[in-house]
């Protein structure tokens, strides 16, 4: 499905691989503006020339550790005052960070997992909620971890991304009366993205793939579809507080 983004101002925060990269490659395809950030992978700028020549506008990329406060204030008010305010907000920043089982794991680990995931979220949203005109659309991107728990060792992970889409029910509510639609897509095995170490084998990728009942696996454009979906008014503007799960029904298995 294309949708018509032209003009659209998006800010989508871990954009420079991956999911997040997929996202930005959709919107900026479709005409959307599109400001986005990255910490420690940084955008590939070949890619970025790419979609320019494709039609779409090039992104802008800022480097950002989406759980220092500052750092997010400064950041998406720049991005904001570069695309002339927002419409569309992505949290797509998070990770694993480290797998440990509840006995080994330290309170360092938890609060690491915990702010990468979550604190992230929340302070990148309460920065963006200025910038965001009434009407806008927040997508968050959470995990099939938040329904399952994750695989051995993800416990901590799990715990943040079913927060995050508590946290999207309530914000659901919350921004109602500026009517900013606040929506989740939930994925589960995407490949072509640095954070399923588990899926770097073939064996790995196979025994990924056989808990899948559409017995594959998903790709970044996967996620972009439903988040596209999600940011249009036209297409999605009656709903909000609502999951979307990528997973190939993974989720009912």
């Amino acid at each position: 499905m294309t949708f018509d983004f032209t003009d659209m101002r998006v800010l989508v925060t871990g954009g420079g691989v991956g999911i997040g990269l997929g996202i930005v490659r959709s919107f900026a395809e479709q005409g959307a503006r599109v400001a986005f950030t990255w910490k420690t992978h940084e955008p590939d700028r070949a890619l970025l020339d790419e979609i320019a020549e494709l039609g779409g506008n090039a992104p802008i990329a800022f480097q950002l550790d989406a759980t220092d406060e500052a750092q997010v204030n400064e950041v998406v008010a720049l991005a904001a005052d570069a695309l002339g305010g927002l419409d569309v907000l992505v949290n797509n920043v998070g990770g694993m960070v480290q797998r440990s089982t509840i006995d080994k794991m330290s309170l360092e680990l938890w609060h690491q997992v915990m702010d990468v995931n979550l604190t992230s979220c929340f302070l990148v949203t309460r920065a963006a909620l200025s910038h965001l005109d009434d009407g806008s659309a927040i997508i968050n991107v959470a995990s099939l971890a938040s329904q399952n728990g994750g695989g051995p060792g993800a416990s901590a992970y799990g715990a943040s991304k079913a927060a995050m889409i508590g946290l999207t029910k309530a914000w659901a509510k919350e921004f109602a009366p500026r009517r900013i639609r606040v929506n989740a897509v939930a994925p589960g095995l995407i490949l072509d993205t640095p954070f399923h170490e588990q899926f770097n084998t073939a064996e790995g990728r196979a025994a990924g793939i056989a808990s899948i009942p559409l017995n594959k696996p998903g790709y970044p454009a996967d996620v972009a579809g439903p988040t596209l979906w999600l940011a249009n008014p036209r297409a999605s503007g009656f709903v909000s507080g609502a999951t979307i799960d990528v997973n190939g029904g993974a989720n009912f298995s």
